[in-house]
């Protein structure tokens, strides 16, 4: 598999949300990946992440929008198998810290050979064989 980074929930949310200073590198991030400069790849709890939140805040219709604009664009979304599940609960023993929903990115991640994701969570920095991609780092240090 060619090395691709995995993308977070957040990078498209920050792109699409009010102003804040991830919202122009998220959005250079998703051009990068149109362009053909990225490859990347998300899981399908990503997508379950985003039309939960915009669902909790009665705008299902914005996430349901926004989880199709971000498969157009990162169109490899990796499942959550058996498997991850079993090494999801193995890395929250491991990473109390974090939450299931990472957990589970974590264990697709691991699981698919995928080493680097692009998050602006911090908590990603301390997963052993994970390298975390700060969106604004990352798009200052590409040319």
């Amino acid at each position: 598999m060619q090395r691709r980074a995995f993308i977070d929930a957040n990078v498209p949310m920050y792109a699409v949300g009010r102003e804040h200073p991830l919202r122009e590198p998220c959005r250079l991030i998703l051009q990068r990946i149109v362009d053909g400069d990225l490859a990347a790849c998300t899981d399908s709890e990503v997508h379950q992440e985003i039309l939960y939140r915009y669902w909790s805040l009665g705008q299902s219709a914005r996430g349901i929008a926004l989880s199709s604009n971000f498969h157009g664009v990162v169109d490899m979304v990796l499942p959550v198998t058996s498997a991850d599940i079993t090494t999801a609960r193995e890395l929250g023993n491991r990473y109390s810290h974090m939450g299931p929903r990472d957990w589970l990115h974590l264990a697709v991640m691991l699981n698919n050979g995928i080493t680097e994701i692009i998050s602006a969570d911090r908590h990603f920095d301390d997963i052993e064989g994970i390298t975390r991609l700060d969106p604004k780092e990352f798009v200052q240090s590409q040319p």
